[in-house]
């Protein structure tokens, strides 16, 4: 057995990868010993005059033809022996990150890390899918990895997952028009379920000022549910707030999916229909470092009217439908707070009568007459 295989032996059975000293005495021997036999050498006298007398021949021409294919060769035979004794170098780094590959930075195989594949988001959502995400491995989401065992992992951070649509004329709208609507919509989506004032329990500003004042039913409703929440005035139908005291945000991502549309509205206006779903990593202010997720999907449809024929605010917008389905938070509590349940925790309101959903589902409508009750979530 050569030395190079008994050292790939031993590195193989050892639990220690560390070559035994005396097999690295004899490589190192060997190694030498080769560099030393493929070195060039000073040529002798004899050597130097055969040389001389060689030039001279063929200054005079006297040589046959081809005589240089010797030394050629020779100079390929001397690559040859410094090839070897490196590859036989190369062969023992190889040995020696087979059997412990973290001592190459970086992947020494050149394959994708499961970390990268993972950080590679969704295409946008152009259409209504046909099927919930597929299952996950299940994974326990942690501090410094959120969203793991959660579909959510490969949509969009935030704001970047809501993407409006190219601007077109509609409804004798310019485009404009149309798109001071769609940018509209998306700061009222951001502001009222992605900044972080909001989701601490602040009082929502810059989401209350895109909404137009003249519609007071709406405006009233909410400010009524910020300033003193109840069943019948809840702001959780427009914002998503947790209590600050209960739990926290964990690192300053939210998940994001859906798609905005547009067409031409019934009262001379652009009318746009959101639909998006949010999912909120938190943990408890208590210690703990349990980490859960709610999810919200909410719907929106709002328009913004020609002033000319409508009595309306200019460049506010006005809300014409909205719904939500909010998943793994506490049923009838009516305080203006989102409340997550976690495992460790004994339940924070009343046992689930409701069916079973899947929260990431997104390819069923939220139908107005839906079972409404409280059930519980297949996944969070």
């Amino acid at each position: 057995m050569n030395t190079l295989s008994k050292a790939l032996e031993l590195t193989h059975v050892s639990e220690d990868p560390k070559i035994p000293d005396d097999v690295w005495e004899q490589f190192a021997r060997d190694t030498e010993r080769d560099i030393r036999d493929s070195a060039p050498k000073e040529p002798s006298a004899r050597a130097r005059e055969v040389t001389e007398r060689l030039r001279r021949q063929e200054a005079r021409g006297e040589l046959p033809e081809g005589w240089r294919t010797g030394p050629a060769r020779q100079q390929k035979k001397s690559r040859r022996g410094l090839w070897s004794v490196l590859a036989v170098a190369a062969a023992v780094v190889a040995a020696v990150v087979a059997v412990k590959p973290s001592l190459v930075p970086g992947d020494p195989f050149g394959g994708e890390t499961s970390s990268e594949a993972a950080s590679t988001p969704l295409p946008q959502e152009t259409a209504a899918p046909t099927a919930a995400p597929s299952a996950e491995p299940s994974r326990i989401p942690t501090l410094d990895d959120p969203f793991a065992g959660s579909p959510a992992k490969l949509w969009a951070d935030g704001a970047a997952g809501i993407a409006v649509p190219r601007a077109k004329a509609v409804g004798g709208r310019s485009a404009a028009k149309v798109e001071q609507v769609l940018e509209l919509t998306k700061k009222l989506l951001v502001e009222s379920n992605l900044d972080p004032a909001t989701l601490r329990g602040e009082r929502p500003e810059a989401a209350l000022d895109v909404l137009d004042p003249l519609q007071k039913d709406v405006r009233g409703l909410l400010e009524t549910g910020l300033r003193k929440p109840d069943e019948k005035h809840d702001p959780l139908w427009m914002f998503s707030r947790f209590d600050p005291e209960e739990v926290r945000p964990v690192g300053d991502v939210v998940k994001t999916r859906g798609r905005m549309t547009f067409k031409a509205g019934e009262h001379a206006s652009v009318a746009v229909h959101a639909d998006y779903t949010f999912v909120y990593p938190v943990v408890q202010t208590n210690g703990s470092t349990e980490v859960t997720r709610t999810i919200i999907r909410r719907i929106l449809d709002v328009e913004i009217s020609d002033p000319a024929k409508y009595q309306v605010t200019p460049g506010k917008l006005t809300v014409v439908n909205w719904d939500q389905d909010i998943n793994n938070s506490a049923c009838e509590r009516y305080d203006g707070f989102l409340h997550p349940s976690f495992s460790s925790s004994g339940p924070t309101g009343p046992d689930p009568t409701g069916p079973t959903s899947d929260p990431y589902d997104r390819s069923k409508p939220l139908d107005a007459d839906r079972d409404k009750s409280c059930g519980t979530v297949s996944r969070v």
